[in-house]
């Protein structure tokens, strides 16, 4: 599979001719509505066996094969190269179709109101072969352990229908948000935890849960000790029942960081008890806070680095967002917040405004500013098959376990055609 990045005077037709490929099997792998208005600096996957890499200043065979797993004996062989050759540069290689491994791959899905729309239900079809789980957002918890669920439809026969195991995601969301008096009583009260656990067992066995996934945010710092041991007491009793224990924690750095969102988070304790943890790496760039990458490569490993130092690989899910977001400028805090948008959007806002996609390579993010028809600047950064291989490229590296994508229902193609190109999708039945 080959990431090209669009240049000006591109055409279609000239780009999948380099590559020798199909002009129609490249608008079908990017969904182009638009293939003969492509966007400067837009990344496109072109559906090659293999890829071929052009040599940079300060390429060797040696970096270039260290890069891609394998020797650089086999990368002279393959280009028809002498080992001591002195590459140019703008030389292209053919790298072959990489050895792919296993992972587990999870999508969190959240319905609105109670109706499943019809775009969710899409997405979750259409994207189903690529999970290894299927998470509904969310079961809550009501302060007496009592549990409400989110609207289902029919996600059980679309999961079975792909081998897909459902995730049951339990949260301590009250009135749209994470509630800390909700979390408090759930954590620290015997009787709670108890009938919540039995609900909880219940409802996985009547409807098909292999795993119950804790998403408790915002808990106080106190009771960090009191989540600890409730995630004990219910590994215990979801073990007795047949059932994974799974957890969602907050992008830490340090054992010692401050913060509502973190303290409570013990990620050495998570890791022992749980099964596997999703790391919620997204999020930088939000939409009340000012104009920046969502899921910053940087700042994500920042985080995997930490966890790796307090749990093993084979436990971690790195989180990842399938949207990015348009903010007016300047940011104002308490201002009007930014507009979520799908990659797809996010190109065609870039075409509908002639401006070029340029590409941060600290973050490993594209993003471009506009000015609207009212005069107000705006800046949109978003994710790209660039900066989603990046982050394949983390989990290979690292020996992480998989990844989980928050959320299905922004069409993000190069997303799901890139992951199938890197990995195997781990299936539990």
């Amino acid at each position: 599979m080959q990431i090209y990045v669009v240049q000006q005077g591109d055409t279609l037709n000239a780009i999948a001719n380099t590559y020798g490929a199909n002009p129609s099997d490249v608008i079908d792998a990017n969904e182009l509505d638009t293939p003969d208005n492509l966007v400067v600096g837009q990344s496109l996957v072109i559906p090659i066996v293999g890829e071929f890499y052009v040599v940079q200043p300060g390429d060797s065979l040696y970096s270039i094969s260290q890069k891609f797993g394998m020797s650089y004996q086999q990368l002279a062989q393959i280009n028809n190269l002498q080992v001591g050759n002195i590459l140019s540069v703008g030389q292209r290689l053919y790298i072959p179709a990489r050895q792919k491994r296993e992972i587990t791959v999870n999508a969190y899905i959240e319905p609105t109101g109670d109706e499943v729309s019809e775009t969710l239900v899409n997405s979750a079809t259409k994207n189903a072969p690529y999970l290894t789980y299927l998470a509904p957002f969310s079961y809550r918890v009501g302060r007496d352990g009592t549990l409400t669920a989110p609207p289902l439809d029919n996600f059980k026969q679309i999961a079975d229908a792909q081998n897909v195991s459902l995730m049951l995601v339990v949260t301590t969301l009250e009135e749209g948000s994470f509630s800390r008096d909700l979390g408090h009583i759930i954590v620290t009260v015997q009787a709670v935890q108890n009938t919540l656990l039995d609900n909880i067992v219940n409802v996985a066995n009547e409807v098909g849960f292999s795993d119950v996934h804790f998403d408790f945010e915002f808990l106080p710092p106190d009771d960090r000790e009191a989540y600890n041991n409730f995630l004990r007491k219910a590994k215990q009793r979801l073990s007795e029942a047949g059932l994974l224990m799974s957890t969602a924690l907050a992008p830490k750095t340090s054992a010692e960081q401050e913060g509502a969102w973190y303290e409570a988070h013990d990620y050495a304790v998570h890791g022992e008890l749980a099964d596997f943890v999703v790391l919620m790496t997204y999020e930088w760039g939000y939409s009340g806070g000012p104009a920046r990458a969502v899921s910053p490569i940087n700042e994500v490993r920042k985080v995997v680095n930490f966890a790796l130092s307090v749990m093993p690989a084979n436990k971690i899910l790195l989180g990842q967002n399938l949207y990015g977001y348009d903010w007016t400028l300047p940011y104002e805090e308490g201002g009007e917040p930014a507009e979520a948008l799908s990659p797809q959007q996010a190109i065609a806002r870039a075409r509908e405004q002639n401006v070029a996609i340029e590409y941060d390579t600290e973050a490993q993010a594209p993003f471009y500013t506009y000015t609207d028809d009212q005069g107000n600047q705006h800046e949109v950064w978003f994710e790209d098959a660039r900066s989603i291989q990046a982050k394949f490229d983390l989990i290979k590296q690292l020996g992480l376990r998989g990844i989980s994508y928050w959320k299905l229902g922004l069409a993000f193609p190069q997303n799901w055609l890139l992951l199938q190109d890197n990995f195997t999708i781990e299936k539990l039945e």
